[in-house]
């Protein structure tokens, strides 16, 4: 293989897919300081940004101090709000079952992998009726009441609580391209891909654009979304669907303006049941962004609209509903040749647990600190690459899948989530040996699992609360763990005492901004 060096890098397609990795390249390469390298990104002026999802994870802090963004002007230009979990509501059974709802928090006390206190909740050593959550940690009490995850006075992107964002993704695209064109030196041209040119190896030479220009590159990274232009179309990678395991294929989208002004604003993400899919509801500074995920085999999408209607009640009767359809599955490689895919080119699966912007970030990463100095060393980096986005897509799935299974719901898009053919054989072993035996930490060795112990038990044993339980007698460290429940509620008492509401904290920030460290 060719020892030509690789210093140019083309990104095609722009939303938050592309920026993020145009930023985070332009930031590894240095390209401010005189860098042999050059990112250049094309970005079609007609395709609109799909921003299905507007959750991201906590990882999402680190990623904009890494890259030196002002977390309050992010805050302030993005319409962005924080984030410290997911409420679950109507998962565990009919929406007329009592307790029905449940939390995915963000922060517990203490670090399973280094105390696990969920066989001693289990075996009832908590205070008695008290959640899985709520015994673990004191953010599901803080999101009940309404209250920010830090103070004024806490640091950039440091936090009391563990937190991620609410945003607006068409407006994140926007901040994002302003600030890599402007401060990281990343290339910008709005043109529409006209053709593909190869080298006689097969690898992708050139874009041809309709402006007329052939933009040359050593590295093609697609960000084109499902169309999948370069990886797809050109490069004819194929496509793994897994519609057979993830049967949510569509959404509607509403936009909802709050009632008034100064309206509190949750500090999480809700997804509420319904009888073919779920609703997600996201508070922003001026607006909810709701939408119904629904299958379309169970559902109709005028059915799947009425629903989402109903929900949002009197005020959602006359706004203005987006449909979209989801291609659930991901590329049977995510790097060929000299082109990688990284957002909905290379995969995507239903938001319900906001992995879409992680994995971008993830894979961003990956590129940024392996990126092959030559073509020699592209081979071993790619199937790398390949290898550890398979591993992170099929644990996003079984994770994702692992809600649906629990549910307790009797609807047939229910039923059919707990045949066992939907269930990959990966979950459906988890799921037997959790039985008995509960969550372990050994079975997340891996740094690359996208989802860790902790996520697993606050979905386990918040749907199915006495999934298995020991008895205490077979526990080792009873009065320790009780000392550390005790603790946790000890703890809550005093952060509910000292955090401010969620709407206070953001007027706050976007008025005084947010002291560095």
């Amino acid at each position: 293989m060719s020892q030509e060096k690789i210093r140019s890098i083309v990104i095609l397609g722009g939303g938050t897919a592309g920026w993020i990795t145009a930023a985070k390249l332009a930031k590894q390469l240095n390209l401010c300081h005189e860098s042999e390298y050059q990112v250049t990104l094309v970005e079609s002026p007609d395709i609109p940004i799909i921003g299905v999802g507007e959750g991201t994870w906590p990882t999402m802090r680190k990623t904009l101090s890494e890259l030196g963004i002002d977390e309050a002007e992010f805050i302030r230009e993005c319409g962005a709000t924080f984030k410290q979990g997911t409420r679950f509501v109507n998962w565990k059974g009919e929406p007329e079952q009592s307790d029905n709802h449940y939390y995915h928090l963000f922060s517990s006390i203490y670090d399973p992998a280094d105390f696990n206190l969920a066989p001693y909740w289990l075996a009832g050593g908590a205070r008695e009726g008290v959640s899985y959550a709520d015994a673990v940690s004191a953010q599901g009490q803080v999101c009940k009441q309404g209250l920010a995850p830090k103070q004024i006075t806490t640091p950039q992107y440091d936090g009391i609580m563990s937190y991620a964002y609410h945003l607006d993704a068409g407006k994140f695209s926007k901040f994002l391209a302003r600030f890599a064109i402007e401060q990281l030196g990343v290339q910008h041209q709005y043109a529409n891909l006209q053709d593909v040119l190869f080298e006689g190896s097969g690898d992708i030479a050139a874009l041809v654009l309709d402006t007329g220009e052939t933009v040359k590159g050593d590295i093609f990274v697609d960000c084109s979304g499902f169309r999948s232009l370069l990886l797809g179309d050109a490069l004819k990678v194929g496509f793994k669907p897994v519609d057979d395991i993830l049967l949510t294929d569509s959404a509607i989208a509403i936009q909802i303006p709050y009632e008034v002004q100064d309206a509190p604003i949750p500090c999480l993400t809700s997804s509420t049941a319904q009888d073919a899919g779920w609703i997600w509801d996201i508070s922003l500074q001026d607006r909810r962004g709701t939408g119904h995920v629904y299958s379309s085999a169970h559902m109709s999408e005028d059915e799947a609209e009425a629903t989402l209607r109903s929900y949002l009640g009197q005020r959602g009767k006359d706004l203005d509903a987006r449909s979209l359809k989801m291609n659930i599955g991901y590329r049977e490689r995510f790097w060929h040749r000299n082109c990688v895919a990284i957002g909905l080119s290379a995969a995507f699966v239903e938001p319900l647990e906001a992995s879409a912007i992680f994995l971008v970030e993830a894979a961003a990463n990956m590129l940024a600190e392996m990126l092959p100095e030559d073509r020699a060393s592209m081979r071993y980096v790619r199937d790398t690459f390949n290898e550890s986005f398979r591993f992170r897509w099929q644990k996003t799935i079984d994770f994702i899948k692992l809600h649906y299974v629990l549910s307790e719901r009797q609807s047939a898009f229910w039923l059919d989530n707990r045949q066992p053919e939907t269930i990959p054989e990966t979950l459906a072993e988890q799921l037997s040996y959790w039985q008995s035996h509960g969550v372990s930490k050994y079975q997340f060795a891996s740094a690359f699992e996208p989802f860790p112990q902790e996520s697993y038990q606050y979905v386990l044993y918040g749907m199915r609360e006495r999934l298995m339980n020991r008895g205490m007698s077979m526990l080792p460290r009873v009065d320790e763990a009780r000392a550390r429940f005790h603790q946790v509620e000890k703890i809550t008492e005093a952060v509910v005492r000292e955090l401010i509401p969620h709407r206070e904290l953001i007027n706050k920030v976007i008025r005084y901004g947010i002291p560095k460290v």
